[in-house]
């Protein structure tokens, strides 16, 4: 019995001493496990948030796009000012030219012949002032002077009338015109009534007498045109003509002329036999006529000097001698002024005259006016020139004309880099800066308002043509060395226009909390948001909205229940 009671005893202790065991790993293991437990909660709350970033400072760039076309900023659309056939075309399209390198020429033949012109005009008018300046030569005065010394004859002389010499020599002059009006009829009556018999008889005498002279002539030729054989003593035989030489050639001559004389011997017989010439009738009657007329005006003068001079011949005497004696004076004083100011008016409008023809046939040819390439030519070789002839464009003054929105305008500023891509070359990227900005916009069929911003263009070996396709990013603004956060940490109140982070810090325990940071923000970029207010370089945050988590510490989470359990009061 009483081992029974010791065994029961022994049982009881080593389950008190196994109770024992069991508190003390409960109060040593548990508050462990729970510890465990809500760290790993706290870590799965965080992680449930999103993902951490850092504020950090760095530089930020704000960028407008804009499309638009390659221009060229010089381009000419060339034409003359004067019309005419092209002769000669130089160029063709796409060939490169220089300044002042000739492009098309007109027929210029007319226009040369201008210029001759004006340069013999200018010469004549050169000349004339040249002698209107000069110095009168002894000559030139002495002849002047024999004007006005004749001039005052001729005055005197119709003043004091005719002399009896005057008269007498007019009285002959008449005379002498009878004369030959009587010889002239005398002439005229024999062409019209024929030769007479006697006249007839001698010219048949005549025409016997150069028949015989040309028969003796004739056989005296034919005798000095005789040749003989002679035989010397030593066997030898020679034929000889005494006649030939001088008295052959002479009497060839003879011989020729009385042939002569027999056909002209024979002409005028067979004139006489034939009657009245009419040739010579109307030669005839044209001297009688020119005589008839001579006769006339002698008589008339004699008339006039019998009658003396009139007044409008003494006038005209006056006057004659007024300009003799002026153009005596002029050379001894020299120009008037008048004078010589029309005289060098004269050269200058010769001068402009010559100059216009220059610059006419200056303008038949058209030059290129700057370097370039030929974009157009409109006009073929024999056609006329009007209207736009060719057209160039400086390949290397082009440019990037945008058509910027008016809503992006206002952060457009000249100066500002931009990045350049062609169409044409999509993955190469240029480099140009804003040259200008429009001052006035643009407006099309939409309404859309934007305005014309000009960038230039660097250098590449892309060979780049006017009209292509340009796509650019224009570096509105530049800040350097700002405190920067990822744009995804930025969350908006729109309703209020706040905007805040979730900062996540950690104390010196390790233990990590967030807290919803309102913040100012400046520039933004596709990537970062410049924070100019709220947050320090380094600040952690959480992206996207998260609730602050609960605080490990001396209690247990919100909602644990702090009762019941094995060992809880009760």
């Amino acid at each position: 019995m009483n081992e029974r009671k010791r065994s029961n005893r022994k049982k009881w202790i080593w389950i008190g001493v196994g109770v024992v065991v069991v508190l003390l790993t409960a109060v040593l293991i548990v508050p462990r496990l729970f510890g465990d437990q809500l760290a790993a909660r706290q870590q799965n709350q965080l992680a449930g948030t999103g993902d951490t970033v850092t504020a950090f400072t760095g530089d930020l760039t704000a960028n407008a796009t804009a499309s638009g076309q390659v221009e060229a900023q010089r381009e000419a659309r060339l034409a003359l000012t004067t019309s005419g056939e092209v002769a000669e075309i130089y160029v063709s399209v796409g060939d490169h030219v220089a300044a002042g390198d000739p492009l098309l020429k007109l027929d210029t033949a007319v226009l040369e012949r201008a210029v001759q012109s004006a340069q013999e005009a200018l010469r004549i008018q050169e000349a004339n002032l040249a002698t209107l300046t000069s110095p009168p030569t002894q000559s030139a005065l002495a002849s002047a002077q024999a004007s006005v010394t004749s001039a005052q004859a001729q005055l005197d002389d119709l003043k004091a009338g005719p002399s009896e010499e005057d008269i007498a020599a007019s009285e002959a002059n008449v005379r002498a015109a009878q004369a030959n009006v009587w010889a002239a009829n005398e002439q005229l009556q024999l062409a019209q009534s024929g030769a007479s018999e006697a006249e007839i008889a001698s010219a048949q005498a005549e025409l016997i007498g150069a028949l015989g002279n040309r028969d003796s002539t004739q056989e005296l030729y034919d005798k000095l045109l005789e040749c003989f054989d002679i035989d010397t003593p030593d066997g030898q035989s020679f034929n000889i003509c005494p006649g030939l030489g001088n008295p052959e050639e002479q009497t060839r001559f003879n011989l020729a002329t009385a042939k002569a004389n027999v056909d002209a011997a024979q002409a005028k017989l067979d004139a006489l036999l034939a009657g009245p010439d009419s040739d010579a009738v109307a030669i005839a009657q044209a001297s009688l006529a020119a005589a008839s007329a001579q006769y006339d005006a002698a008589q008339a003068n004699h008339d006039l000097l019998l009658k003396g001079a009139s007044d409008a011949q003494v006038v005209a005497a006056e006057a004659a001698l007024a300009q003799a004696q002026a153009n005596l004076d002029a050379l001894v004083d020299g120009p008037s002024e008048a004078q010589q100011t029309a005289a060098e008016v004269a050269v200058e409008q010769a001068r402009v005259s010559l100059q216009r023809a220059e610059r006419n046939l200056a303008e038949a040819t058209l030059v290129a006016p700057f370097d370039g390439v030929v974009t157009a030519v409109n006009i073929n070789e024999g056609e006329t020139a009007s209207g736009v002839l060719m057209q160039i464009v400086d390949e290397g003054s082009l440019e990037v004309v945008l058509s910027v929105d008016e809503v992006d305008i206002g952060d457009i500023a000249v100066g500002q880099p931009a990045s350049i891509t062609l169409e044409t070359w999509p993955d190469t990227v240029l480099n140009g800066s804003v040259v200008s900005i429009a001052p006035s916009a643009t407006q099309d069929n939409t309404a859309v308002v934007s305005y014309k911003v000009y960038l230039n263009l660097g250098e590449t070996d892309l060979p780049v043509r006017v009209g292509m396709t340009a796509n650019a990013d224009m570096q509105t603004k530049n800040y350097q060395n700002v405190l920067l956060v990822p744009n995804e940490a930025i969350n908006v109140d729109r309703s209020r226009g706040l905007y805040s982070v979730n900062r996540l810090t950690t104390d010196a325990d390790g233990n990590q909390s967030i807290e919803e940071v309102q913040v100012t923000i400046g520039l933004r970029d596709g990537d970062n948001t410049q924070i100019i207010d709220g947050l320090a370089e380094g600040d952690v945050l959480v992206v996207g909205n998260a609730s602050p988590v609960f605080q490990f510490g001396s209690g247990p989470p919100p909602g644990a229940d702090n009762g019941g359990g094995p060992f809880g009061g009760g």
